[in-house]
């Protein structure tokens, strides 16, 4: 922001003729230049304030997102799910919420996504929901995602570990079904949750 100052006169010069009158000018004087130096000094650092900030905005907020299909039926068909990891590698690249890994089974997906800084998690599943689910339909699929989500954040030091993870779900699922699997999460994040509602 531009701020404009008026110019601050400058002092004129007194001549002491008498004694006592001469102090008193003199110590005017000295006043005006005081007033003067001070003036400027309260203006440059008003200008100082008045510096715009920096406009970038610096973050790195990772969340491992976490959906099933519709009533956790087996939707997709394995053959499609690296071709859809990678769709969602795209949706990401043309909405900006970067996809750094993704990984699924016939009835659910894990994503690793990078969430912007001026986008709620809401809206950045909701596009990727849309955008894939509009994709498997156009490949002769009766689909739909169930509503809801689960979102937990990831520390930086355990990225890699979490991508990990999320690459080997078909080995993980050897194990454990997709309820048991997400409940676990829940309770590992203490989040409080009912399971009817959870796995209505």
């Amino acid at each position: 922001m531009n701020i404009a100052c008026e110019a601050v006169p400058q002092a004129r010069k007194v001549i002491a003729r008498h004694g006592s009158a001469g102090k008193q000018k003199h110590n005017r004087e000295e006043s005006r230049r005081d007033d003067t130096c001070d003036i400027r000094h309260r203006q440059s650092w008003h200008n100082r304030a008045n510096i715009a900030p920096m406009a970038h905005r610096y973050s790195n907020v990772l969340v491992h997102c976490v959906f099933s299909t519709k009533d956790r039926k087996d939707l997709i068909p394995e053959k499609l799910i690296p071709t859809l990891c990678k769709y969602f590698e795209g949706i990401g690249r043309n909405h900006n919420i970067p996809v750094l890994t993704a990984g699924g089974i016939p009835n659910h997906v894990h994503l690793l996504i990078a969430l912007p800084p001026d986008m709620p998690i809401a809206k950045a599943i909701q596009v990727v929901k849309a955008n894939s689910s509009r994709w498997l339909r156009e490949h002769g699929i009766e689909f739909a995602w169930q509503e809801g989500y689960g979102a937990f954040s990831v520390s930086s030091s355990n990225r890699d570990a979490v991508k990990h993870y999320i690459e080997r779900q078909a080995e993980h699922h050897r194990k454990r079904p997709y309820e048991k699997e997400f409940e676990a999460m829940l309770r590992k994040c203490e989040i409080a949750f009912d399971a009817k509602e959870a796995f209505g």
